[in-house]
């Protein structure tokens, strides 16, 4: 959940090694600290708070200004101790030869920490990260064992997640990194090497990349780079990847957040999504191709995801068992890979995560294809973990997302749900040719998405509306049928980068407890568009408004009773039942983004969370 970046090459590492942490920022964090080899000693300089403050610190010493071409830098979220300078990333084991850098929590920390204790080995820290430093410390000068021997011999005994980079004074020309379960990327650049716990840090400097996978260490040495294995000393064949993204995607432009702009971008990254991906008669799902007549036989579909990507699987269920009449069951993965779900070969199990590195939906995965499932992964990231663990998959084709409050990626996850579930439901025959092609009305995608822009054209009047209810302590987001988890997602956007606290009901489930809490004070946001729903949600706003809530209305309809219920009324383009669910929740992200500007909160990087959620 935090960030890595390392450098080794002939330039000044600390300038490399700060603006690759500035775009780690996004992902979350608390703290800050670089490390490098200076004089035959490792310098280390952290800070808690902001990246800023760390650059400051560094600006402020004579050695910023020679600290060689070696180093290691990270951004902390905390998990063991608390987010202060002391429990900062690099940590040093106990001679001060050797630091290291760490995302993910090592679980067995405590029975290895008293280990170390009994050898008279000292913590200066609260965190799980410095006992495997000290590990590592404990057989390279204990064990004598070589540097590459204590990082592998350590590694074998730890229990949990890792990504590292460890440094050694002895060797001042070697770096070392290694994963399980959280995801490092090596950079390659004729000398230079670049590692970052994802592609964000390096892009500016290389195309050329190689994607660590599990139980794998990279070992850097003078000019050269092998990949082994952590289990023995043995080097794997890796090929090198040439990535294609846009510097362009780690820049705000014209808007003052990066959500602002995903909000804005979600024009084109829909478009994207589309393109390609279906005729005037069928769809086009290419990255399934493989597999299909498996999918499209199988007896029962799984879809499991985290936050955001759950709120998508529940609309995707809707989608699918409409269409193709498949039953479908949408788990979070963090209860998934507990539960005792029915999964065999003939079940298809869809993770879907914006990242491609969520430790949960990993661990979903990884138990769906120990039973034998199809499983399918939905990803925004291209050679992401859930893109190499599952058997198939579609790309979202969004673009980088930075703002930790997934906007774009969202919407392109219901897009994709929206493809497989035409084709499945035409594999099956479960629609006719004619409905299909009415689905598949390639004519009308230009006036879909004159349609988003016509709505992001109301932000002026949405940002009023939510200027009035910034004071708000409490929100309902009551939606029905597919627009029920287009409420909860409104609603989680808003606790995410407001802290207002807000929940998403069906709409008729509210007389079953919430209602409870309704006052003069309340904020009621219903989403309300004129399908076979309409005459019933209608009844449920007036349920509100007898008890004297505020009533906000995301609709597509002109009806005067709506105009007459409302507090505040949002209109949306007259579209499809599933367009409007895209539309509404452009207006949701764009209501909870202003109420969060207007009370100054930090949109991009909310207090306590984290883009890519790599520990449980």
């Amino acid at each position: 959940m935090c960030g890595i970046v390392a450098y080794k090459g002939k330039k000044d590492c600390y300038p490399i090694l700060l603006s690759g942490l500035k775009k780690l920022e996004y992902r979350g964090y608390d703290s800050a600290g670089v490390a490098s080899i200076i004089n035959n000693k490792i310098n280390i300089t952290k800070r808690a708070g902001k990246v800023k403050e760390l650059e400051n610190a560094i600006n402020s010493k004579k050695s910023s200004q020679n600290c060689g071409g070696l180093g290691i830098a990270h951004t902390r979220w905390a998990t063991h101790g608390e987010p202060n300078q002391k429990n900062a990333h690099p940590h040093l084991d106990q001679s001060k030869k050797i630091s290291l850098v760490h995302n993910g929590i090592i679980e067995n920390y405590d029975p290895i920490k008293k280990f170390l204790k009994s050898k008279k080995i000292t913590f200066k820290s609260d965190t799980d990260t410095e006992v495997l430093v000290q590990l590592i410390g404990y057989f390279y000068n204990k064990g004598k064992l070589d540097f590459e021997q204590s990082v592998r011999a350590a590694l074998q005994r730890v229990d949990g997640a890792y990504g590292i980079v460890v440094l050694n004074v002895d060797f001042p020309e070697m770096m070392i990194a290694a994963r399980r379960g959280s995801p490092l990327v090596l950079g390659i650049k004729e000398g230079e090497f670049f590692i970052g716990s994802d592609i964000s840090p390096i892009v500016s400097y290389t195309q050329q990349i190689i994607y660590l996978n599990d139980s794998e260490m990279a070992v850097i040495n003078k000019n050269n780079y092998q990949i082994k294995s952590v289990e023995k000393d043995v080097a794997l064949p890796k090929k090198v990847e040439k990535i294609d993204y846009k510097i362009d995607d780690f820049d705000k432009g014209k808007f003052k957040h990066f959500m602002h702009k995903e909000i804005h971008e979600q024009v084109t990254t829909i478009g994207n999504t589309l393109k390609a991906r279906s005729t005037k008669n069928s769809v086009l799902l290419h990255g399934l191709s493989e597999y299909w007549e498996e999918i499209q036989s199988a007896d029962k579909i799984y879809i499991t995801a985290c936050g955001t990507s759950w709120h998508a699987g529940l609309i995707g269920k809707n989608l699918i068992e409409r269409f193709a009449k498949v039953p479908v069951h949408v788990e979070y993965a963090s209860e998934f890979r507990y539960n005792h779900s029915i999964i065999d070969n003939k079940t298809v199990v869809i993770a879907i995560s914006q990242s491609g590195e969520t430790a949960d939906t990993l661990a979903a995965i990884a138990k769906a294809n120990d039973y034998g499932a199809i499983t399918i992964g939905i990803c925004n990231v291209p050679g992401s973990s859930v893109s190499r663990e599952t058997k198939c998959g579609v790309h979202t084709r969004c673009g980088h997302e930075i703002g930790v409050a997934s906007t774009k990626a969202f919407t392109a996850q219901i897009t994709v749900l929206y493809f497989f579930a035409l084709k499945l439901a035409d594999s099956k025959k479960t629609m006719t040719k004619s409905v299909m092609k009415k689905y598949l009305d390639l004519s009308m995608w230009p006036k879909y998405m004159d349609d988003i822009k016509s709505v992001l054209k109301k932000e002026k009047s949405i940002k009023k509306i939510a200027e009035k209810y910034q004071n708000a302590s409490d929100f309902l987001y009551l939606g029905r049928g597919l627009n029920f988890p287009v409420a909860l997602e409104g609603a989680l956007k808003l606790k995410e980068i407001s802290y207002i606290h807000a929940e998403g009901y069906p709409a008729a489930e509210m007389k079953h407890g919430p209602i409870a809490l309704v006052d003069k004070n309340m904020p009621n946001v219903f989403i309300v568009p004129k399908d076979k729903t309409y005459d019933k949600i209608i009844s449920n706003i007036e349920e509100i408004k007898s008890r004297k809530g505020k009533i906000i209305i995301v609709t597509d309809s002109r009806d005067k009773i709506l105009r007459d219920l409302a507090d505040d009324l949002i209109l949306v383009p007259k579209t499809t039942h599933y367009m409007f669910v895209i539309l509404a929740t452009i207006v949701l992200q764009l209501f909870s983004y202003f109420i969060a500007v207007a009370k100054g909160c930090d949109v991009d990087q909310p207090r306590n969370l984290a883009k890519s959620v790599t520990v449980e």
